[in-house]
């Protein structure tokens, strides 16, 4: 098609984003999640540090309550049971932790997103064909040496600061053992930070390569938008046609409201509007279609065809014309004004029925 061969210059609507962000495309950088779930595991692991040692040193003398004691089935199952419950207990806040952190660092991204089409069947996804052209692709190709890059950057930066460390080995040698724990307790921790502050600049640098080839992948050519735009405001030619269907019914509704009305005001040629008084529903008379031109022209025919009567009042015509919209109530200050035309027809019509009676009498 035309539209797929023009080049995709220009940047995508916020349709096209959220028509993306439905099926479930979304700017997602796996980097980004990877470190704010390493900094919540390092530090609800440090801030556990307490709990966990003393638990690993409850369990430590609930084996040594065991020695010198022969052992049966009964004992090495209450031993395991033990075991893997004091295991969970202490994974339990971690594992908890990680996932929680693994969901905000989704969410921060490009925020709450739900969708189930990315798992609903696709028989597409199981075909060994484009399974191995995935496999084999460009963009795989790239997502490896970017993996490969980035595990050697931090690598390299660990092995560095750990040789460093290692220089300190020989005067380390003469610390006793608690000494020599606490300095591999420091060394560590600073050893954990360094990593972590490189996995966070490389984080923040996949952020942006993601976002930007996000919002290439969705930029779209001239006659995309043009084509989105006729979508969503609909075709000129079908809004054209619902215009003159609309108009055909309100010059159908007029023709009805002026053969109905009590009088049409108007100023000869210029204007015209038509007034309905009934006196059982509404408190005031009210303007049942008005027009200027030719417009006020066609008001006058449909209220000579149905006996309606047409007063001459320019400046009253004018001022209705100008207050006043289509099935609105006479204001106030023109009250006096309308009434006397009112009460003009209302005589004229009176007249003319009694004309009329003692004519078919005669």
């Amino acid at each position: 098609m035309a539209g797929e061969d023009q080049e995709k210059t220009e940047e995508p609507t916020s349709k096209k984003i959220e028509d993306a962000r439905k099926e479930g495309n979304v700017p997602k950088s796996q980097d980004a999640s990877a470190v704010i779930t390493l900094i919540v595991a390092v530090a609800i692991t440090l801030f556990l540090m307490g709990f966990l040692g003393e638990r690993i040193v409850n369990l430590y003398r609930y084996y040594q309550s065991f020695i010198g004691v022969e052992l049966d089935l009964r004992i090495i199952q209450s031993i395991m049971i033990k075991s893997i419950f004091e295991v969970l207990i202490m994974l339990a806040p971690i594992v908890l932790s990680i996932m929680v952190a693994g969901v905000l660092g989704n969410v921060m991204q490009f925020g709450f997103v739900f969708t189930t089409k990315p798992i609903m069947p696709n028989l597409g996804k199981i075909n060994p064909l484009k399974g191995l052209k995935n496999l084999f692709s460009l963009k795989k190709l790239l997502e490896s040496v970017k993996i490969i890059l980035k595990v050697g950057v931090v690598f390299t930066i660990a092995f560095i600061v750990l040789l460093q460390f290692m220089k300190e080995l020989p005067k380390v040698e003469l610390y006793n053992m608690f000494n020599q724990l606490i300095w591999l307790r420091d060394k560590a921790i600073i050893l954990a930070a360094i990593v972590i502050i490189a996995f966070m600049i490389i984080a923040v640098l996949d952020v942006f390569l993601v976002r930007f080839q996000y919002f290439k992948s969705l930029r779209m050519s001239k006659q995309e938008i043009k084509d989105e735009y006729k979508q969503m405001e609909g075709d000129p030619q079908v809004k054209a046609r619902i215009r003159r269907i609309q108009m055909e019914t309100a010059r159908r509704r007029m023709v009805q409201d002026v053969a109905g009305a009590d009088v049409v005001i108007t100023n000869p040629t210029h204007y015209a509007v038509a007034i309905r008084y009934d006196t059982t529903k509404e408190q005031a008379p009210r303007v049942v279609a008005k027009g200027i031109d030719f417009l006020a022209l066609r008001i006058k025919e449909i209220a000579y065809k149905n006996n309606v009567v047409v007063y001459e009042n320019p400046p009253l015509a004018r001022e209705l014309y100008k207050v006043c919209d289509v099935n609105d109530l006479i204001p106030r200050e023109l009250f006096k004004a309308v009434a006397e035309v009112l009460g003009f027809v209302y005589n004229s019509n009176n007249k003319s029925r009694l004309s009329n009676q003692i004519n078919s009498k005669n």
